[in-house]
C-alpha cells in the first residue's frame, strides 16, 4: 500500500471511531455521498477537499501521519494495574466501559450525573492510562485493538464473577434482544477445536459489526453484551459422587 493510500486508510479509520459518517461529509463538502465513498474508495482527494475533511475530523495531516505509524501498537488487553485501575473507582469504570462502546463525550455527560469538568477529569485519567488519546473539543481516540479482551481472570473478569454475574443472569433471557443457550454433548479433540475457532469468530463478527455501525447514528444502535462461555463441567455435587481414582 502507498503512503498516501495508508494515510487514507487512516483518516477512514478516524472518521468511523469519531461517527462522521459519509452522508455529513457529502453535505459539508456539496457533493453526493456516493461522490464521497468513490472518493475514499479510490483515494482520489484534492489537497481543498482532504484539508476540508481533515479539518472536520479535527486533525492536521502530521497526527495523522503520527497516527499511522502508531496504529500497529494498539494493544489487545490491558496490564492488570490497569484493569485494577478502572475498577477501583466506579466513574472511572463506567466512563471507561462508555468509551470502548465510542459513546461521545456529550452523550455520557447527557445521559450520567457526570458535570463536564468532571467527564473531562475522567477522560484526562483514561489518558494517562493508555486506553484512549484525548483531542481537543472533548473527543477522544480509543487506543484499543479491534481484537481487545480483558486479561483471562484478571481484575475485570473477577470483578464480573464476584460483582455483576448473577445481576446478568437474573432475566429469563426471553426479550427481543436475548438468547441463552446451554448445551451438553461429547465432542471429539477436533471438534472441540473446531467450536473454539466458531466461537472466536463470532466474537470477531461481533467487534466488526460494532465497528460498521459506528457510522449509524448513536440514537440508532444499542449496548449489547455478549458472554460466550464453554468449558468441560460438572456440577460440583456430582463431582463429589465421583470414585477417587
Amino acid at each position: 500500500m502507498s503512503a498516501s493510500a495508508a494515510l487514507i486508510e487512516a483518516l477512514k479509520h478516524e472518521l468511523k471511531a469519531q461517527g462522521v459518517t459519509y452522508a455529513a461529509l457529502a453535505r459539508d463538502l456539496g457533493m453526493s455521498e456516493a461522490g464521497v465513498k468513490r472518493m475514499f474508495s479510490r483515494k482520489d482527494f484534492t489537497l481543498k477537499r482532504l484539508d476540508r475533511v481533515l479539518e472536520l475530523a479535527g486533525l492536521e495531516l502530521a497526527e495523522l501521519a503520527r497516527f499511522l505509524e502508531r496504529r500497529e501498537r494498539l494493544v489487545s488487553r490491558l496490564t492488570p494495574e490497569q484493569e485494577k485501575a478502572i475498577i477501583a473507582d466506579k466513574k472511572i469504570m463506567l466512563v471507561a466501559l462508555r468509551v470502548l462502546n465510542q459513546w461521545p463525550f456529550e452523550k455520557i455527560i447527557r445521559t450520567y450525573t457526570l458535570s463536564e469538568a468532571e467527564c473531562v477529569r475522567l477522560f484526562a485519567r483514561l489518558d494517562r492510562l493508555g486506553i484512549i488519546r484525548l483531542l481537543p473539543g472533548n473527543r477522544y481516540r480509543l487506543l484499543l485493538s479491534r481484537t481487545f479482551s480483558w486479561l483471562p481472570d484478571g481484575p475485570i473478569q473477577q470483578y464480573f464473577k464476584t460483582q455483576a454475574q448473577n445481576e446478568y443472569f437474573r432475566t429469563p433471557f426471553d426479550g427481543p434482544d436475548e438468547l441463552m443457550l446451554f448445551v451438553t454433548g461429547r465432542l471429539s479433540k477436533s471438534s472441540r477445536e473446531a467450536m473454539l475457532v466458531r466461537l472466536r469468530r463470532v466474537a470477531n463478527e461481533f467487534a466488526d459489526s460494532h465497528n460498521d455501525d459506528m457510522r449509524r447514528p448513536f440514537e440508532e444502535c444499542t449496548g449489547m453484551n455478549m458472554l460466550l462461555a464453554i468449558r468441560p463441567w460438572e456440577l460440583p455435587m456430582f463431582s463429589e459422587m465421583r470414585r477417587k481414582k
